[in-house]
């Protein structure tokens, strides 16, 4: 055969991979308003930067009939491109080819990326869209998500790894998001549960749809294995590129520095007037961020689970910033199970790839109550404590308002190693509310006053006055300065540049045990 002609048979070949399952697998996958995974990396990255390997690789089983079964690329296409000119390892499983069903010369594609990109220091990308174990080929195809589990875990703060929902994933295909950093849904596409809905009924008596069980809003809002919900796969990618824009390349690299058009010295007079006068009113904290962050641009992550703590991205003077803040919309901002889980992640997330920490507090304690109490939430709670503890990376807390017992020090407090603590005038650090402390601390009083509901209001502003107030943390050195609302942005801007230089270390040890 002529050199031609070799040439012809490789690009024939090529062609015919490149065609997936074939037109009428591919026309139903669009009939499901589904892309197919060739459609969904074009959309993804740089337009022609997508670099395909092992475009050639077959299954070797032989059993149940699949000696005759032909899966062009073994279900998944993988390889490497560019998104924003930054250089990215991605796979995405192909659902036209034996539904994506995950075997032993699949998960070695998938390993070989991950690979890949952990010598390389690149982010790596996993689009998900599968029927899961390819039951035909029994121990390999748990044989090869062990080998992924495994690479997801020896990458975590290596390299930033994002998983994308694009279809089922079900059985032990699920775990090898939960432990990548950041989760992608799609609305009415997504669907992550460990059994499904048949097995559910049949081994609980539930009857239950798989959206309910285990879609986007699902995942997005109840459980929090989800960071994002996206209304179509299109809005999905441009969310993921503008997540990527926040993060470095890898944990020795620093994020990428974007020209400022935003002055450093910005004033913002509405922070001035945003705390409410009365304590128990709320106010929305993102109306803060977005004053404080550059051009007001703040990229939330998990924006619909545990609402009574907000965390994302932002920029000041055109650096990646993380950032943490109570609440006060949403169960008065108080720390929850839920909340603490949420954080704690999200803290020990921005410390492994070294963006800084801003923090944002005004909680008035730990939420009670029994299903709190039953539910671990000192066990939970634990966690924040231990990620701001362990976090080495720059840490600025301002405290806005309330600052109460045991929360104030979880939320990124001098006692937890915060760099520079600022403090608003309307700042009230204390033990408890003055409205629970004058309840213990005069409660003689109270009872034995003739008017004992005037005595307590009484008591309560003298405990307000006296206690809940930025000055006498101030007087101990917990709290470096109390600020103008309105000088937020310059004062952050200034301590980042300072602490650019910081240098932390924690003891030699192993790994610490978190409380899981």
């Amino acid at each position: 055969m002529s050199v031609e002609k070799k040439i012809q048979d490789m690009q024939e070949r090529k062609v015919a991979i490149r065609q997936g399952g074939g037109p009428e697998r591919i026309a139903k996958q669009h009939q499901s308003g589904k892309l197919t995974a060739r459609e969904r990396i074009e959309k993804l990255v740089d337009p022609g930067s997508f670099v395909e390997i092992d475009a050639f690789v077959q299954h070797r089983s032989t059993d149940f009939g699949m000696d005759s079964v032909n899966a062009p690329g073994d279900g998944v296409v993988a390889g490497y491109a560019t998104i924003d000119e930054r250089p990215v390892y991605l796979y995405s499983q192909d659902f036209t080819v034996i539904g994506g069903s995950l075997g032993e010369m699949h998960a070695k594609k998938i390993t070989k990326v991950q690979d890949m990109a952990m010598k390389m220091g690149c982010p790596i990308i996993a689009i998900n869209d599968s029927g899961g174990a390819r039951i035909q080929e029994g121990i390999d195809a748990l044989s090869g998500y062990g080998d992924i589990f495994y690479r997801n875990t020896l990458a975590s703060g290596v390299i930033p790894q994002i998983s994308v929902i694009l279809g089922p994933c079900a059985g032990g295909a699920v775990y090898s998001p939960a432990l990548t950093d950041f989760v992608f849904m799609v609305d009415n596409i997504s669907k992550m549960f460990i059994t499904g809905p048949q097995v559910v009924e049949a081994v609980t008596g539930e009857s239950i749809s798989a959206e309910e069980l285990g879609g986007a809003t699902t995942h997005n809002e109840m459980s929090g294995v989800a960071h994002f919900l996206s209304e179509s796969e299109e809005a999905c990618f441009a969310s993921i590129r503008k997540l990527l824009s926040f993060l470095p390349q890898n944990n020795l690299e620093d994020t990428l520095l974007y020209e400022c058009s935003d002055d450093l010295n910005r004033l913002t007079p509405e922070l001035n007037s945003i705390i409410p006068d009365n304590p128990n009113k709320t106010y929305d904290v993102k109306d803060v961020i977005r004053a404080v962050v550059d051009n007001g641009d703040f990229f939330e992550v998990q924006a619909l689970f545990a609402t009574n703590i907000v965390v994302g991205f932002g920029r000041i003077n055109g650096k990646t910033i993380g950032i943490v803040a109570n609440q006060p919309n949403v169960k008065a901002g108080a720390l929850d199970i839920d909340a603490s889980d949420k954080a704690a992640r999200f803290v020990r997330f921005c410390d492994a790839f070294n963006i800084p920490l801003v923090t944002f507090t005004d909680v008035p304690g730990y939420l009670p109550g029994l299903d709190q109490e039953h539910g671990g939430v000192i066990r939970h709670g634990a966690k924040l404590l231990y990620a701001y503890s362990e976090a080495t990376v720059p840490k600025i807390n301002i405290i806005l308002r309330k600052a109460y017992g045991g929360a104030y020090i979880a939320m990124s407090s001098k006692h937890l190693g915060a760099d520079l603590v600022f403090a608003w005038p309307t700042a009230e650090i204390a033990v408890m509310g003055p409205e629970g402390a004058a309840n213990i601390i005069f409660r003689k009083e109270i009872e034995n006053s003739q008017d004992p509901i005037k005595t307590r209001q009484e008591k309560i502003e003298e405990y307000r006055n006296k206690f809940a107030n930025p000055y006498v943390a101030a007087s101990r050195g917990y709290i470096d300065d109390i600020i103008e609302p309105e000088a937020t942005r310059p004062r952050i801007a200034s301590a980042l540049e300072m602490l650019e230089s910081k240098r932390d270390n924690r003891p030699a040890k192993k790994h610490g045990n978190i409380p899981v």
